[in-house]
């Protein structure tokens, strides 16, 4: 309007040559500054919702005469970062597609189809019952770690202090004479001494049999082979992906106007949970190299290993290796994962800087001639990196082997000594599937021995945790087991049945036990640790093996039946009723495509974001940072990756 006027005043008397232009433009002017204004009034609008909603914050409210009702600093600093206003209620507005019934008689395949699935539902939440019992006693003690509520009138902060994570200064429980344990046929059974008047044995902590196993394990292949379920479950899975599509297609702008109205909160600091990455190639390659460098240039003179019948300073075992601080480069380590794709044996020796097994033990191990002190202080750095970045949190696996006895001590000793609790990290333990290994070595005589290496002072500890305080606090900061190797070898045995499997202490072969078998006395002695500890008010332990990653698609049958999680879970793609039971039941899946990439599944094939569309609960983590990333942050650049990609 002032351009017309002001071209008015110009024109003066002249004559308008094209008047009906000039008044439709101004009508269009009019109409968008009418669009505008009804755009501004309605974000008032919910600006002000917004702030009644907030707690503390009425009193801020705008007015349109007077302004803010504004003290100073102080009420503008509650303004911008007091109150937990409700998120936008942009989910109200997304469009929904409904697919009405048919009114048609489901036919007698569906039916069954339906009736196999529950049932297998069923099997697994009996197996996974046992494994996660109550603890009612930490219930209580952990009541402290909650949100507090907040009352009438009280303010409340966006960000509260975090509490002070800390194991070592808790409590150490008293020892309990109540219970005693025995090992029998693979698996410890715990039995309460002292029994109620009737006798009963209802505080006993046993596990149910192999046998028992064996029978749902068969049931659930066959449903999952099964002509009719097959077809059902495929149908559903493409009708998934397609309503997620439809809905991306439909709701897409509004999605992402509710992502943009999250307060601080965007790609880099939201909060990420690294599931599953291997500790000792937590690092990235850059880290581990400066590390080294450093070692070598102010303690040459340290003596770190024993080799040859003498022991050796770190300046002599790179004399030995013809290699100087000079030479030292990433190329030089060479742990990077190249030419390693269906080659799992030359993926494991990556672990090695420069191909050297000694350089190996002097930094990446826990049990050497310096305590593991290398890899506590290189650890100690990358808990600080994590402390950093505020925003990354992650669960590192370390491992028991079971050749001997005393390697919990040892495990738990070095994590107590040099205090490698902190509260971005929690720890799982994975044991390698290389009985075979040791057996042909002469250290194991048979399976047994190995779970009775595995799982024996866990229970001990746990009667009396003042027998061992080192390994009871290193207990309090894992939340699981795992199982790692190579899931493409062939396997010695066949879960079924009919097949007659030897207990573990009959298991004297030099081949490794079948997955299946590996799966269940690994449950089975974590259940009855997990019933014992949480009688005794302690944590208890999640069974999150790797699966599907290579080999039979049986092995995902196994921990489907015993397992929360899983780690990788690629070839549930080859298996749709398997697939859909991973659906309904909702287990979790952590994927690391960067890793499959290098060995088993080009990164466009991996299934990630099929899992992902189709409603999985899956989840981003790195795996081996040091032989797979480039960068400082790895599950930033794991995620930047997917990204991009996908």
């Amino acid at each position: 309007r002032q351009i017309m006027e002001a071209f008015d005043d110009l024109m003066g008397t002249q004559e308008r040559t094209v008047e009906p232009d000039w008044q439709d433009f101004g009508d269009h002017v009019r109409a968008e500054e009418d669009r505008k204004a009804r755009v501004l009034s309605s974000i008032q609008s919910a600006m002000r919702e917004r702030l009644d909603s907030s707690v503390g914050l009425s009193e801020l409210m705008v007015d349109e005469d007077s302004g803010p009702k504004s003290d100073g600093p102080d009420d503008m600093r509650s303004h911008l970062f007091e109150g937990i206003p409700d998120p936008y209620p942009h989910s109200t507005k997304f469009q929904r597609v409904i697919i009405s019934e048919s009114g048609e008689e489901v036919d007698g395949d569906t039916i069954k189809a339906c009736k196999v699935l529950d049932t297998c539902m069923g099997l697994r939440d009996k197996w996974l019952s046992d494994c996660t019992p109550v603890q009612e006693e930490r219930q209580q003690r952990s009541q402290s770690f909650r949100s507090p509520v907040l009352q009438e009138g009280e303010k409340g902060f966006r960000r509260r202090p975090g509490s002070v994570y800390n194991v070592f200064d808790q409590e150490v429980p008293d020892s309990s004479d109540e219970y005693s344990y025995v090992m029998s046929r693979g698996v410890f059974e715990v039995r309460r001494i002292r029994k109620d008047e009737e006798g009963r044995d209802d505080d006993d902590c046993i596990a149910r049999p192999f046998e028992e196993f064996i029978a749902d394990f068969v049931t659930v292949r066959s449903a999952v082979h099964a002509g009719n379920v097959r077809s059902f479950t495929f149908k559903h899975l493409e009708l998934l992906s397609a309503k997620f599509n439809l809905h991306e297609l439909l709701n897409a702008e509004r999605e992402n106007d509710a992502t943009k109205s999250v307060p601080h909160r965007d790609f880099y600091n939201v909060r990420k949970v690294d599931t599953h990455v291997h500790h000792s190639a937590c690092m990235n390659q850059k880290h581990l190299l400066r590390f080294i460098k450093n070692k070598l240039k102010n303690n040459y003179d340290e003596v770190v290993v024993f080799r040859d019948g003498k022991f050796l300073t770190l300046g002599e075992v790179f004399k030995s290796l013809n290699l100087t601080a000079y030479d030292l480069s990433i190329d030089t380590l060479d742990m990077h994962a190249n030419n390693t794709f269906h080659r799992f044996d030359r993926f494991n020796l990556k672990y090695n800087p420069a191909g050297q097994s000694r350089l190996r033990e002097i930094f990446l191990k826990t049990d050497n001639v310096i305590g593991g002190r290398y890899l506590a202080e290189i650890t100690k750095e990358v808990m600080d990196d994590l402390e950093q970045s505020k925003y990354q949190l992650v669960e590192w696996r370390i491992s028991i082997y079971g050749r001997k006895l005393s390697e919990w001590s040892s495990l738990a000793q070095w994590f107590y000594v040099n205090r490698l609790a902190h509260a971005n990290v929690r720890w799982l333990i994975q044991v390698p599937r290389i009985y075979h290994i040791y057996r042909k070595g002469g250290e194991l005589k048979n399976f047994g021995e190995m779970l009775h290496n595995i799982f024996q002072p866990l229970f001990e500890v746990t009667l009396d945790p003042k027998s061992n305080i080192p390994l009871h606090y290193f207990l309090e900061t894992i939340v699981g087991f795992d199982s790692v190797d190579d899931e493409s070898r062939p396997e010695f045995g066949v879960l079924s049945s009919s097949s007659s499997i030897p207990a573990p202490d009959d298991w004297t072969a030099a081949e490794n036990p079948p997955y299946g078998y590996w799966m269940y006395y690994m449950y089975a002695n974590i259940c009855t640790l997990n019933q014992l500890r949480a009688k005794r008010g302690l944590s208890t332990f999640q069974y999150r093996p790797h699966c599907g990653e290579a080999g039979d698609v049986d092995h995902l049958i196994s921990t489907y039946l015993l397992a929360q999680q899983v780690n990788h879970g690629i070839l549930l793609r080859k298996a749709p009723a398997l697939h859909y039971l991973y659906y309904l039941s909702q287990v979790g899946i952590a994927m690391s495509p960067l890793s499959n990439n290098k060995l088993f599944l080009d990164y466009n094939k991996n299934p990630f974001p099929k899992y992902f569309k189709q409603g999985l609960n899956v989840s981003l983590s790195t795996d081996d940072p040091l032989m797979l990333h480039y960068t400082k942050d790895a599950l930033v650049e794991e995620y930047s990756v997917a990204t991009q990609v996908w």
